[in-house]
């Protein structure tokens, strides 16, 4: 039911005056109070707010007693006022006393007041407090009192927002906008980052709240929906978004959204009450917000993002502003925070001023955490709603190895990771003196320490990090931060500025793992119940001979006069690899019979990382130049446990014996019949866990740049023939101590062994 009075509208021309006074912020909230309550007929009017401490407290009153301001207080839950801030949602009840949540505070003097109207005070979502009327009458509040009570609750959401109420704040604790969070995530990518926060997709700040001429306001919002209908219809229509996936199921989304009257419906209401157009979206899509927000359907959930995606474009297209951030804005020590990004996103921002990554959504095998991890961007993922909690510029810590994430951190919580940081800086320099030493091992043991790379980007960490050449280079990167499928010139060039920056040094080809999890935006993708295990890589690319084939020449005539490693992933059989080999002797026929120069030296390798392999070895090792074992997919084969999956991912131990005896058994095979091979992969990064590798025989491994320090200086430290010694019984059947992990903890202590 709505009643006839000008309501909203006359109580936001007489705000608008109040807010333009050159008064203390004491003295506005004041005023609030007196106007909402003449306007609504309240005997009372109240605004709470919530403390750093999750306390409500009273720090304005009409009608209670004056006295309990500042000293009145409420934690969230408690009482009415409490309940209201929990949920995020209107109380309008005729007689307060009768609810069960009622909860009396005997200094305000409220004992006299039976009917009870309160709403949340929002933004972004977020409760920052509670405004509340009250008459000593029975009577359910109307329509348009509720429309403006929560109107007058986003304009006291600025002032809190703007920090205008820190300076009245009695307590030491602060308000809740400002109080320290700290959440956990997975951690994706290694390392500590210090820095500001930089909203990927900042949110437009709303200043202009009230309308001067509601008809004028309706119609911007009509011009903007229209535009934006139009944006999203193109978009579709384009030659550029795929006839089926993910992105073109987003923009569907957001069409039905766009077209959607309940929500445009609810935003003209808005601006008929006094708000401009852009205020009246982001007021209706904090209401939405907060709803949302509480329920535990993903499926709704996944509507929010849709919803905040739709709204934070309209208020642009209301505002005339630009998609996007500029990374020419940068601080130098930013932290981007987003809900998602693209590969080629993150490598538009400059990487000299990016501390750390936050991500709500991401995963182990996500593009995005592929480059971070190839740039030593620390990384953490899947932050509940941490887009909404961060403003521009608030002081953020990325810890990429715990998994956690500290916004505006207390000052003890600063100290200790600036410390850490130091810390970590102290044990990079000491790695860097490393960098021109021999990677011999204590005993005179040769080990040839290889770097993994996927972009033009990684190359100058080969000369940085001390590494002997590129023992994995993905060259589906490329493919990954492209807008399009990549020409062959494109390709071409691309690996021939990649061997130009090795600088004579040996750079292994992966020939394109794309399928399973790496899906490439502009190439229909194919839905598997395993894609871990199902069309991807070789598989594709002999099924679609045309791919793998331009790879191939690309890679052949980039690499005219020099040497050619190129190797293929998830090979099953060998006739897999006998196919792929006669694909390469075509193209260099080709090549050949047309007068092109052709590679110096070609070799040709496949990755072990097929459990099926181990037992074709013998066939397998007469056909191939080199092998190279990709322990990340062969330990997730061999345990059937999805690294991806976080339930399951580490249920099951690297140093396993039964994974270790399968390890020995690849490089006792390759020494065999004299074919090189090299281990890449996480397992080789990890000080400890190429320990172990040296154990079982491995002489040459590859790994992240960021881990060639740590696993030289373990080196350096090791007697490999004594550990070898004593770590090889220990994976004979029936050996009493079979847990390989404690015994190498126990020997690097007691050998002096650095890890």
């Amino acid at each position: 039911m709505r009643s006839n009075l000008a309501g909203p509208r006359l109580l936001l021309r007489r705000l608008r005056e109040v807010m333009a006074e050159p008064i203390t912020a004491q003295e506005r909230l004041d005023k609030i109070v007196v106007l909402i309550a003449s306007n609504v007929v309240a005997e009372v009017c109240s605004v709470y707010i919530l403390r750093a401490d999750g306390v409500l407290e009273l720090y304005a009153t009409e009608g209670l007693n004056r006295e309990a301001v500042h000293q009145a207080s409420l934690r969230v839950g408690q009482g009415l006022v409490g309940l209201i801030a929990a949920e995020a949602r209107p109380l309008n009840l005729p007689n307060a006393r009768a609810h069960p949540g009622f909860t009396y505070l005997p200094e305000t003097g409220e004992d006299a007041y039976n009917s009870f109207l309160g709403v949340p005070i929002l933004r972004a979502g977020r409760t920052l407090g509670v405004l509340v009327i009250q008459n000593k009458s029975h009577r359910t509040y109307l329509e348009d009192e509720v429309e403006a009570l929560q109107t007058t609750a986003m304009i006291i959401a600025e002032m809190v927002a703007a920090g205008e109420l820190e300076a009245i704040a009695q307590k030491k604790t602060g308000l809740d906008l400002s109080r320290p969070i700290h959440q956990t995530g997975v951690a994706l990518a290694e390392g500590v980052g210090l820095g500001h926060v930089v909203l990927h997709e900042p949110r437009v700040v709303v200043t202009n709240l009230i309308a001067e001429d509601s008809e004028a306001e309706s119609i911007r919002l009509d011009g903007a929906i229209g535009r934006l209908r139009l944006s999203i219809d193109d978009l579709l229509a384009s030659g550029d978004i795929a006839a089926s996936g993910e992105h073109r199921e987003v923009l569907e989304a957001f069409r039905m959204f766009a077209h959607d009257r309940g929500w445009i419906r609810k935003i003209e209401e808005a601006i008929r009450n006094g708000l401009t157009a852009e205020a009246a979206v982001e007021k209706v899509q904090s209401d939405t917000r907060a709803r949302m927000l509480r329920q535990t359907d993903p499926y709704l959930r996944e509507r929010l993002h849709d919803l905040d995606d739709l709204a934070h474009r309209l208020i642009r297209e209301l505002m005339g502003r630009q998609h996007g951030s500029l990374s020419s804005e940068l601080p130098q020590d930013a932290i981007i925070v987003a809900r998602n990004m693209g590969a080629a996103e993150l490598l538009d921002y400059g990487r000299d001023r990016i501390r750390g990554l936050v991500l709500e959504e991401g995963g182990p095998t996500s593009h995005i955490t592929i480059v971070a991890r190839a740039l030593g961007i620390p990384l953490v993922g899947q932050v509940d709603d941490i887009v909404s909690l961060a403003d521009a510029g608030d002081a953020i810590i990325v810890d990429g190895e715990a998994g956690e994430v500290h916004l505006r951190p207390a000052t003890d919580v600063e100290l200790a990771y600036s410390e850490k940081v130091r810390f970590r800086a102290r044990r990079q320099a000491q790695y860097r003196r490393l960098r021109t030493k021999p990677s011999v091992t204590k005993d005179g043991i040769d080990i040839s320490l290889q770097m993994n790379a996927g972009l033009l980007v990684d190359l100058p960490q080969l000369a940085e990090a001390g590494a002997a050449g590129v023992g994995l280079f993905r060259t589906e990167l490329q493919f990954m931060v492209a807008l399009s499928f990549p020409r062959m010139k494109e390709q071409q060039a691309q690996y021939k500025q990649v061997l130009e920056a090795a600088n004579g040094k040996p750079v292994t080809f992966r020939s394109l793992d794309i399928g399973g999890d790496k899906v490439l935006p502009y190439l229909r993708s194919i839905q598997e119940e395993n894609p871990a295990m199902g069309w991807r890589a070789l598989r594709l690319g002999l099924d679609r001979p045309g791919l793998l084939r331009t790879q191939i020449r690309a890679l052949l005539t980039a690499a005219t006069g020099k040497e050619l490693k190129l190797m293929f992933p998830m090979v099953a059989e060998v006739q897999e690899f006998v196919h792929a080999r006669s694909l390469v002797e075509k193209e260099l026929s080709h090549l050949r019979k047309h007068g092109y120069d052709v590679p110096e030296t070609i070799r040709l390798g496949v990755m072990v990382e097929v459990p099926s392999l181990l037992f074709q070895m013998d066939e397998l090792l007469t056909q191939v130049d080199f092998i190279s074992v990709g322990s990340n997919d062969l330990f997730q084969f061999f345990c059937a446990a999805d690294r991806g999956n976080t339930r399951v991912a580490d249920r099951f131990d690297t140093l396993d014996v039964g994974f270790l005896r399968a390890l020995k058994t690849i490089v006792d095979k390759a020494r065999e019949y004299h074919v090189p091979v090299t281990l890449c992969g996480e397992l080789a990064g990890r000080p400890l866990q190429a320990m172990a590798l040296l154990g079982l025989g491995y002489r040459d491994l590859s790994m992240s740049p960021a881990s060639l320090g740590p696993v030289k200086a373990m080196l350096r430290t090791l007697d490999l023939g004594r550990l070898s010694a004593r770590m090889l019984p220990r994976l004979e059947p029936g050996h009493p101590e079979a847990n390989i992990r404690e015994f190498l903890l126990r020997y690097a202590d007691d050998t002096n062994v650095e890890l």
